[in-house]
């Protein structure tokens, strides 16, 4: 391991430096505990999640309860557990209009190989428009601004940016709230109505709906983004595992998609005519 810190010596020559620092000798982790086998210390005869037998977690334990075990160190208790689920089903297919199951749908009609056609859609899902990075920055936001007084957040970042909306396109004047195809998206405030309803809602998206009521008015609402940053946050996630956390919860729809276009042809998926192409002459290129 070298440290390309870069000495100019007056004859030119790069000085390169060796580290200091030890790396360390085995990986450790509060995570996951393995037994080695006795025939083969390579490979484990047991596994532990936190403590708690891989196995015995497969006969007593539901998908959810063991996800959440895995990223938070406990099982959650009923009220989380019910929260979790429930977002899992909002979440898991964004729907046809979102860019990136139509990323998979293109990959997959264009014979990609299989195990490309997941990560294509994921990294589409990972932008900073209705992705993963605007989760993330959404539940940055809820934990600055929720206990907030409303009308001032209103003040704040709505009414002072009234004026300069634009004329046409998505306006999120702040991470996982504003408008969708220039409207208020009616799917994801009745997921949020649903998600308020259930016993482990929390301050995140209590403090969300409050604000969401204030700027119906102005043809804002909640987005997918921001309602999954809330209940992430309700649940004790933190933002960077939110952003990862979207994408993991979205990938059946991303995946489910992309299969049922993976037999047919090119021209199955809508693309601009050739009227909308220009083609331009080596002429013109510059």
């Amino acid at each position: 391991m070298v440290n390309r810190d870069i000495d100019q010596p007056s004859q030119g020559k790069t000085s390169v430096q060796r580290r200091s620092e030890q790396t360390a000798k085995v990986i450790s982790t509060a995570i996951w505990q393995e037994t080695a086998s006795k025939n083969n210390p390579y490979l484990a005869e047991s596994c532990r999640c936190h403590g708690y037998d891989i196995l015995e977690l497969m006969q007593s334990c539901r998908y959810v309860d063991v996800l959440y075990l895995l990223f938070r160190g406990e099982l959650p208790d009923a009220r989380s557990a019910e929260m979790f689920e429930q977002l899992h089903i909002a979440v898991m297919n964004p729907g046809v209009r979102h860019p990136a199951v139509r990323a998979c749908c293109n990959a997959a009609t264009s014979r990609s190989d299989a195990s490309n056609i997941l990560p294509i859609g994921l990294s589409v899902l990972g932008g900073e428009h209705l992705g993963a990075a605007e989760v993330e920055q959404s539940m940055r936001f809820l934990q600055s601004s929720c206990g907030s007084n409303v009308d001032q957040i209103m003040e704040q970042y709505f009414l002072s940016k009234a004026d300069k909306r634009p004329a046409e396109g998505d306006c999120h004047p702040v991470p996982g709230f504003g408008s969708h195809f220039g409207s208020i998206e009616p799917m994801a405030c009745q997921y949020a109505q649903a998600l308020t309803n259930l016993r482990g809602a929390g301050r995140y998206l209590k403090w969300g709906s409050q604000l969401v009521d204030a700027m119906l008015p102005y043809n804002f609402a909640w987005l997918m983004p921001g309602l999954v940053a809330a209940c992430l946050l309700d649940l004790g996630f933190n933002p960077r595992a939110g952003a990862g956390l979207y994408q993991m919860l979205s990938a059946p729809g991303l995946l489910a998609h992309a299969l049922e276009y993976a037999h047919k042809p090119f021209n199955s998926l809508p693309f601009a005519d050739d009227s909308q192409y220009r083609v331009e002459t080596n002429d013109e290129c510059v």
